[in-house]
C-alpha cells in the first residue's frame, strides 16, 4: 500500500495539470472567449480611430498659423452666442451624419 501512494499522487498531479490546461483561465476553452473579445476590441478601436482622425482634422483647421475662416466663425458664434437677430438657428444632433 505504501508503494502505491507515490504513483497515485503523481497521477493526480498530472491530471490536475491537464485539467488546468484545458479548463483553466488560459486553457483551451478560454481561447474562444479571447477571439470574441479581440473582435469587440477591434470594433471599439475602429470607432476611436475614426474619432481621433476627426479631431486631428479639426485641430489642423484651428491651427493658429492658418485658421479656416468658416470653422473659426462657427466656433466663435457657438461659444459667444454671437448671432444676428434675423438668423434662424437649427440645432443638429452632433452624431448625425450629413
Amino acid at each position: 500500500m505504501n508503494r502505491a501512494i507515490g504513483p497515485t499522487v503523481a497521477v493526480i498531479a498530472v491530471l490536475a495539470m491537464i485539467g488546468y490546461a484545458i479548463f483553466g483561465p488560459t486553457g483551451l476553452y478560454a481561447w474562444g472567449d479571447y477571439g470574441q473579445s479581440v473582435e469587440k476590441q477591434r470594433v471599439v478601436l475602429a470607432d476611436l480611430t475614426k474619432k481621433q482622425n476627426e479631431l486631428k482634422n479639426r485641430v489642423s483647421l484651428l491651427d493658429r498659423r492658418r485658421v479656416d475662416p468658416d470653422l473659426a466663425e462657427e466656433y466663435v458664434r457657438e461659444k459667444l452666442g454671437a448671432y444676428h437677430p434675423d438668423e434662424v438657428i437649427i440645432p443638429m444632433d452632433p452624431d448625425a451624419q450629413p
